[in-house]
């Protein structure tokens, strides 16, 4: 048996194969979830690990597995990988660069004809991306509870389509992959994927060996006052929506993140009702994304937006209500794993830096039933989501050497990890 290794060449040229997939003009990917572009793409990568003898596997919410065989088949597997959905207009490298080197990984321990103590799985998990159906990570989120929200069914994408429709579309186009239970014993997950974020390259570091993923909370903001002439109503006699929902974010934005390095306040979407250029706003709707990697902070932000608004509307002659409606905590993952991952990037001679990841990903939920660890690597500007994602052809490689070294390691100190 030789050492085995990554084959630059055949990786990167897989990366391009499959950037042709729902290729966009400017040189990004459309291919979302459950979708014509998303079956191709899942046929091509059943269809390589058929051509190298692994077999194909899909369970019910579609996550496709390709099993390279072990020593004892009958103990839980190694599994590695990510997504291959994209958003609308997204780049070729978010999920589709840690699930082709993860196929790569197979194909390097088939090369060198290692033999592994038990399986080695690739997987590519449905709708990560959550840009076609919502919520995202479907299936690492079914994998992980074992069953299917039966609200998930009746879901319709942006464009009509029904969810259940399109599930079963995409597992009726791979006849060849056996059925897999929703859900199996796993002895570890490792997930390769870009940073989406500008550290890493702007540290010139090429590995980010990733502790935990921050806690995320999503809030939709009501404020109610009353609707009025513009050019009648004096300022004493105005119930104004806009100046309590500016007066209460003015406050936000200058208080939550310039005090906490690391926390992370968005307001992505705002609404106004009854909104008309000679008329004083009603109501005013909003979202708040807040993110902390610290629970207890979370706690005490999400208390701190709730009597700032309070007070800004009543100051205003409004009313405010805010409702919490998506609340992921704070993941902080295997530590045995990370050490691993940190001898993998030692013994390569790879610079590597501990760090949180700001978005969440699959990792997440299969850390609720396996140790799992997360690699970044960097991309360019930190840009991500968008056609312009770039990693460079050499960052990408030592991204797959180092998941090519952190599963070696990992196998070798299986017995560990499971403790």
């Amino acid at each position: 048996m030789s050492e085995p290794r990554i084959d630059a060449e055949r990786f990167l040229g897989r990366l391009d194969a499959f950037a042709r997939i729902g290729a966009t003009p400017k040189g990004g990917v459309n291919r979302q979830a459950l979708s014509p572009e998303d079956r191709r793409a899942r046929r091509l990568l059943a269809e390589l690990g058929q051509a190298r003898g692994f077999g194909p596997g899909q369970d019910a919410i579609a996550n496709l597995f390709i099993r390279r065989e072990g020593k004892d088949n009958s103990r839980p597997r190694v599994l590695i990988g990510s997504h291959l959905d994209s958003q609308l207009t997204g780049g070729r490298f978010d999920g589709a660069l840690g699930t082709l080197a993860a196929f790569e990984v197979l194909e390097a321990l088939e090369d060198a004809g290692a033999e592994t103590p038990f399986p080695v799985e690739a997987v590519a998990w449905t709708n990560e991306e959550g840009s076609h159906y919502q919520p995202g990570c479907m299936g690492s989120m079914a994998f992980a509870s074992g069953s299917i929200p039966e609200q998930w069914t009746s879901l319709r994408g942006h464009d009509g389509s029904l969810f259940a429709d399109e599930l079963q579309a995409t597992l009726e186009a791979l006849p060849e992959a056996a059925t897999r239970p929703l859900g199996f014993p796993i002895a570890a997950y490792l997930e390769l994927h870009i940073e989406q974020g500008p550290s890493l390259e702007s540290e010139n570091i090429p590995i980010g060996i990733v502790e935990g993923i921050q806690g995320t909370r999503w809030l939709e903001v009501e404020i109610t006052g009353q609707s009025a002439h513009a050019g009648t109503t004096a300022l004493g006699l105005r119930r104004d929506a806009m100046a309590a929902a500016v007066r209460g974010l003015d406050r936000l934005y200058a208080e939550i993140m310039p005090r906490d390095a690391r926390a992370r306040f968005t307001v992505g979407r705002l609404a106004v009702e009854r909104g008309a250029v000679n008329a004083i706003p009603e109501k005013i709707c909003f979202t708040i994304d807040l993110r902390h990697p610290e629970s207890a902070v979370l706690d005490r932000l999400e208390t701190f937006i709730r009597s700032t608004l309070a007070e800004a509307a009543a100051g205003c002659g409004c009313a405010s209500t805010l409702r919490r409606t998506f609340d992921m905590p704070p993941t902080v993952f295997s530590s045995l794993l990370l050490e691993r991952l940190n001898e993998a990037a030692d013994s390569l001679g790879l610079a590597s830096k501990s760090m949180l990841s700001g978005a969440f990903h699959d990792a997440l939920f299969v850390n609720r039933v396996a140790p799992t660890a997360m690699i970044f690597v960097p991309c360019r500007d930190g840009l991500s989501h968008n056609e312009a994602e770039y990693v460079e052809p050499d960052q990408a490689v030592a991204g797959a050497q180092m998941l090519l070294a952190s599963t070696l390691t990992v196998l070798d100190n299986w017995g560990q990890i499971l403790l």
